[in-house]
């Protein structure tokens, strides 16, 4: 699918209807799969020149109402990633989970052309409305993916070429989908390939930076890799119970809402089996230990008065738990 390309406007409905009567091609084709989705599910026609569905100004409004944490937070981030893929044509959206942009990036001078295509705040970009197209089809895949020229559903969009990663909120729900897109037609695979990355990443950050001021409160310990992808971020509360999980940390450790609507200790996850209770009480008791030396800076008899021991108390506790210093 990636290597076809149409020879002509007029032809490309002629093309979608010919990869849909291979039975087979959307068990081979994720284009071929949302095409598929486009013409059956939803009864778009491949040729209809209608402009993308705008959003009037209340409704707009609502939606970057209920989006205003979000798009706050992603701010610098989407700054970073235009300074980036701007000056090669592209424009950065932020949608949400209807596919509706509610902020963009762009050079002035591109706007109208972005404009003419409905690359703008306010429109709607779902696969329901546009057919296959990289915002729609993100968030009705839950995936990162390029949708490149014409691979687009309808005739008009297959002078874009969009690349979009999903955005996942701190419950792990997907929420948002952020979107590089160019109408030019010289972008090599390489650069669609650093574009996907650059986009993958900027997402990841509005992800991390939407946890992190989701649990403020907490500490947020990374995941190791485990094998089964890469461990994400916990959001872990002062008795080290987890309290939180990214869809990454979710992912990767198989955690759903019922295990995180009871809080359990982080070192049950991270170590991979539960510690006695024994050995949780001797951890607390060594870390409590070990955090009032600290704030004492060694001093012994200052850390006894923080624990509220006496010295000699300190000195034993010290001896068993391993602490002691060689005199």
């Amino acid at each position: 699918m990636a290597g076809m390309v149409a020879t002509g406007r007029p032809h490309h409905a002629d093309l979608i209807y010919s990869t849909l009567s291979d039975g087979a091609a959307t068990a081979q084709s994720a284009v071929a799969a949302s095409w598929s989705r486009s013409l059956k599910t939803h009864g778009l026609d491949p040729d209809h020149g209608r402009p993308p569905q705008r959003l009037d100004q209340a409704a707009f409004g609502a939606a970057l109402e209920r989006m205003e944490l979000l798009v706050r937070l992603s701010q610098a981030t989407m700054d970073r990633l235009f300074q980036a893929v701007g000056e090669a044509g592209c424009c950065v959206m932020l949608t949400d989970r209807d596919g509706v942009p509610l902020d963009r990036r762009a050079v002035a001078g591109d706007d109208a052309d972005f404009l003419r295509f409905g690359l703008w705040t306010g429109m709607v970009w779902s696969e329901a409305s546009e057919g296959t197209n990289g915002v729609g089809t993100c968030l009705a895949e839950a995936r990162a993916l390029t949708i490149h020229r014409d691979q687009h559903f309808l005739t008009r969009n297959i002078g874009l070429s969009c690349t979009v990663a999903p955005i996942f909120d701190a419950r792990g729900r997907l929420c948002a989908a952020l979107d590089v897109s160019t109408c030019r037609s010289d972008l090599t695979p390489a650069m669609l390939k650093l574009i996907a990355a650059a986009t993958n990443e900027a997402a990841h950050r509005i992800e991390a930076s939407h946890f992190r001021e989701s649990f403020r409160h907490a500490r947020i310990l990374v995941g190791e890799d485990n094998g089964r992808g890469m461990g994400g971020l916990l959001a872990v509360d002062r008795e080290d119970l987890v309290i939180g999980a990214s869809r990454a940390a979710r992912l990767a450790y198989g955690l759903t809402d019922a295990h995180l609507a009871r809080p359990f200790p982080a070192e049950d996850l991270l170590a991979g089996e539960p510690a006695s209770p024994a050995e949780d009480l001797a951890s607390a008791e060594r870390g409590a230990v070990q955090r009032a030396l600290s704030r004492a800076h060694g001093n012994v008899s200052a850390a006894a008065r923080l624990l509220g021991v006496s010295r000699a108390t300190l000195h034993r506790k010290l001896a068993r738990l391993g602490l002691e210093r060689p005199r």
